[in-house]
């Protein structure tokens, strides 16, 4: 467990409702919630969200959504989105985002399984896939759907749909009418009732529910809060899809515990482009957001006048010596710190400010490892990336790493109230208020998911040193074992790869085999701008241009040279034999990724089984 101050106290009876009447009370006129993508749309204050909440909330439950009813939703990160997730919560009910990757038949699985009365659809893109299954889904009563300009050609099932605008315009006229009944509702909502649903990647099998609480996700925000330090009153921009835990505590929860500020950014791929209107104080990025960074920034750097490529150079080597003796729990000599100091002040700050994170106090990575090389090159410029670990059954992070204890390399430290241990195998169990209820069954049921001792096993294989910081090894049904016996982290192993620019994806592949082989993917984004910095001639630098690019001799020497760095730092048995460079990239579109941009490894397996076998037929 943390040796930090214990939080239960002051979460005690504490909701998400709750805390959103205090923050409409206490903090009415900051600002709450403001859309990135229509500017033309005003700043929603906390009074206001609270107002919009409610009206939202008795437009649904005039629909009929009532408390244990789930409520999915599948749309962008933009305000309706929020409001009705909240507006759900506000009544007991159980909102639910599912991913915009979905295919048909995965839409018809979660909302069979979840057996949801309400959906609530972004547009035309939703409505093509989830149309289809409408017929198989007779408990859905109500689909709402929330742009405006987009409303279906319903086919046999009109009065199934509705405007989210209509839905909120005849909520307000009813709460205009009855002022305290959504008020008495939301009131009685309690600490241990369900907040939200998340429906965990399944990479080896269907898909689970993990139900959470008002308890778990308040917890959570508030121990974050309390080992970074942070203030009240932060500021985030939501980008990431709402279906991922990490993004729903950062840009839901986190915000109504503290007050905070979110903008909502519908397309992922402009974050960068946001980054300075906002200037965020706190930043969540799986991995490749990370990496797409660092790759950016290496980009730059080379395509600079020598002497300024120089300059960068040096000042990111400086502030990365610095990085790494306080990584190693060693002081940094005081002659060096004021060098730092003033490298940080004249070069890496401004361009901090260029990029729009001259405000961050908070960058955090999860969901995968964040390879090392990254996690050093981005603190050599001041940016700072602390690694969390957790899953969506423990409402996200049990551990993280702070500005004032970290270890590049580990996940940190577990939270306060958290106990982390290891079992015989080395399966990292965890036991604490952020551990959720339970799974939703078939019958609206929740099963638990803890031993006789409230010990939950994560499914990860890690170890833990002496002053408590956790490391990840690799997912238990994931290892490598080879022909020979040898146990092998394939991450560690794709995370070398993925260190250089040019590769977006890697998957390591030997179980049961005599030696460790991999396939390989261009990064979309890096790969064209990395060939233009080289003067290739010839190839379209468009990210839709892999297969080009993946032929050209130039492109396929230089990652016969990230292979073989990779293998320089990997142990015998762990290197890579062959390799295939593939003329596409994986996509959750494509079924080779989960939403979460895991690797797929069943898929993948199946999809290039005649690759793989060709890898070990030349022996």
């Amino acid at each position: 467990m943390s040796d930090a101050v214990s939080v239960l106290d002051e979460i005690e009876n504490l909701t998400i409702p709750t805390l959103l009447r205090r923050n409409a009370t206490e903090y009415a006129r900051l600002p709450a919630l403001t859309s990135l993508d229509s500017p033309e749309h005003p700043t929603l204050s906390w009074s206001a969200l609270w107002d919009e909440v409610a009206a939202v909330g008795c437009g649904l439950r005039e629909l009929g959504l009532s408390a244990g009813q789930r409520m999915l939703v599948m749309a962008a990160s933009r305000p309706e989105h929020i409001t009705a997730d909240l507006a759900a919560s506000c009544l007991g009910a159980i909102p639910c985002t599912v991913y915009g990757t979905l295919s048909t038949a995965q839409i018809q699985y979660v909302a069979e399984h979840s057996a949801a009365p309400v959906a609530v659809l972004e547009g035309t893109w939703e409505l093509e896939r989830w149309l289809p299954v409408l017929e198989h889904l007779p408990q859905l009563r109500d689909v709402i759907v929330l742009d405006p300009s987009r409303q279906p050609n319903t086919g046999g099932y009109p009065a199934r749909f509705h405007a989210f605008a209509d839905v909120r315009s005849h909520g307000a006229t009813i709460r205009a009418a009855e002022p305290d009944t959504f008020e008495r509702t939301a009131a009685a909502v309690t600490p241990h009732d369900p907040v939200s649903m998340i429906y965990t990647s399944g990479t080896t099998g269907d898909p689970k529910a993990a139900v959470l609480s008002h308890r778990n996700v308040i917890h959570e925000a508030t121990a974050i809060q309390r080992v970074h330090d942070a203030p009240m009153h932060p500021s985030n921009i939501a980008y990431l899809p709402l279906a991922h835990i990490a993004e729903r505590e950062i840009s839901i929860y986190m915000p109504i515990v503290f007050a905070g500020h979110v903008h909502t950014l519908a397309d992922t791929n402009t974050i960068a482009t946001s980054l300075p209107t906002v200037r965020p104080d706190n930043l969540f990025g799986v991995p490749r957001v990370w990496e797409k960074l660092a790759a950016g920034l290496r980009n730059m750097i080379d395509s600079l006048p020598a002497d300024r490529g120089q300059a960068l150079t040096a000042a990111n080597g400086l502030l990365r010596q610095g990085y790494e003796l306080r990584s190693e729990g060693t002081a940094v000599p005081p002659e060096i710190a004021e060098r730092i100091a003033a490298t940080d002040d004249s070069v890496c700050h401004p361009l901090r400010e260029q990029l729009g994170l001259d405000n961050l106090r908070l960058a955090s990575s999860g969901a995968a490892a964040l390879p090392l090389d990254v996690l050093h090159f981005l603190a050599g410029f001041g940016i700072e990336v602390r690694e969390v670990w957790g899953l969506s059954e423990t409402t996200g992070a049990v551990t993280t790493n702070t500005a004032t204890s970290f270890r590049a390399g580990t996940v940190g430290r577990a939270l306060p109230d958290v106990e982390v241990a290891l079992a015989e195998d080395n399966e990292l169990m965890v036991r604490g208020p952020i551990v959720f209820p339970g799974y939703l069954r078939g019958d609206g049921s929740v099963e638990s998911a803890v031993d006789e001792h409230g010990w939950l096993a994560t499914g990860d294989i890690g170890a833990i040193d002496t002053d408590g910081f956790v490391t990840i090894v690799d997912r238990k049904k994931e290892l490598i074992i080879t022909s020979g016996g040898k146990n092998i982290s394939p991450t560690a192993i794709e995370g070398l790869l993925t260190n250089h620019p040019l590769i977006g994806m890697a998957m390591a592949i030997g179980n049961d085999r005599p030696y460790v082989t991999a396939l390989i993917t261009l990064d979309e984004e890096a790969a064209p701008q990395w060939a233009a910095a080289q003067g290739i001639d010839g190839v379209e630098h468009d990210r839709h241009d892999l297969a080009t690019l993946a032929g050209h001799p130039q492109i396929q020497a230089e990652v016969d040279r990230a292979v073989a760095a990779a293998n320089a730092r990997l142990a015998r048995v762990e290197q890579i034999k062959r390799y295939e460079l593939l003329q596409h990239a994986w996509t959750p579109e494509n079924g080779e990724l989960t939403p979460t941009m895991k690797l797929k490894r069943r898929v993948i397996n199946a999809r290039y089984a005649p690759t793989i076998a060709a890898f070990y037929a030349a022996d």
